[in-house]
């Protein structure tokens, strides 16, 4: 195992993030609890607590997530000594800073950070999207998953107050602003040369998809979590998501959703993929 740190150029999460001989990911809960603010370390063990017991009834088990480990520490005259840690997934800090003192603001940005960077590794880790070769598959496939997750958002936004066809236009308008750096739908084509006859989702590409995935699901699971009411406070919640997606991709080194280039529209590969058969059917 390496104890070697990420290069401290992204967030605060992206900084303490660990490798180890495998190169696969993990962070530890000694670093995790510093990060948000713990004082000490035994007052972030009933956290985690929480967090094994939502992991085991999420139908995971918490020891594939938090697995126990130790340490040596230097202690000051080139002594050491060794600690108890716990050495965490991606899914374990999610659900960690889904139970941590909401009150903190570094625990509001860890909520962000962790649950788009978890629904990323969702996304990629699904056996389905696993099996797509190019570009074209992966865009039919996030398509999809946009126009399901769109639907379930329409209907969390309608709970929320949200009903009228113009104001929910006005809703998606609040998404795509905090998303898109301030450019609502109609400064979106105008950027990327669409028709206004044109639907934004059916050109773009599978990372801007993604973008918008991610910001379609945080959105309907924060208005139902807070259970949020009326038209402005839901436009609001649209628009703060937005943005925190968009915050997330600049601090990755992703390219801003506005500068992606516009994709051929998503129809033709429908076409292509499963084009109309010719000729009458046999009886």
């Amino acid at each position: 195992m390496e104890n070697k740190l990420t290069p401290p150029n992204q967030t605060v999460f992206e900084q303490i993030k660990r490798l180890d001989g495998n190169k696969n990911e993990y962070w530890t809960a000694r670093d995790l609890s510093r990060i948000l603010e713990y004082s000490e370390y035994r007052h972030f063990k009933p956290v985690m607590d929480k967090a094994k017991e939502a992991c085991n009834n999420s139908g995971y088990k918490d020891a594939d997530h938090f697995e126990d480990i130790l340490e040596m520490v230097f202690i000051g005259s080139g002594a050491e000594r060794e600690i108890d840690n716990i050495k965490l997934s991606r899914y374990a800090c999610y659900l960690i800073v889904q139970n941590a003192d909401p009150s903190k603001e570094v625990v509001a940005l860890g909520q962000t950070y962790f649950a788009v960077q978890t629904r990323i590794r969702e996304v990629q880790q699904m056996q389905a999207y696993q099996q797509l070769k190019t570009e074209e598959e992966k865009r039919l496939f996030l398509r999809k998953e946009m126009y399901l997750h769109n639907k379930q958002l329409a209907d969390a936004a309608k709970n929320a107050g949200v009903i009228d066809p113009v104001d929910y236009a006005i809703f998606q308008n609040h998404g795509y602003m905090g998303l898109y750096g301030g450019l609502d739908a109609r400064a979106i084509h105008k950027k990327k040369g669409l028709k206004k006859s044109e639907n934004i989702l059916d050109h773009m590409g599978s990372t801007e998809l993604a973008a918008n995935l991610f910001r379609a699901t945080q959105t309907e699971e924060k208005l139902r979590r807070e259970n949020i009411k009326g038209k402005l406070k839901a436009n609001q919640t649209h628009y703060e998501v937005g943005k925190k997606v968009r915050k997330t991709i600049e601090e990755i080194g992703g390219t801003m959703p506005e500068n992606l280039p516009a994709a051929d529209s998503i129809k033709k590969l429908n076409k292509k993929v499963n084009p109309k058969k010719i000729g009458k059917k046999r009886k």
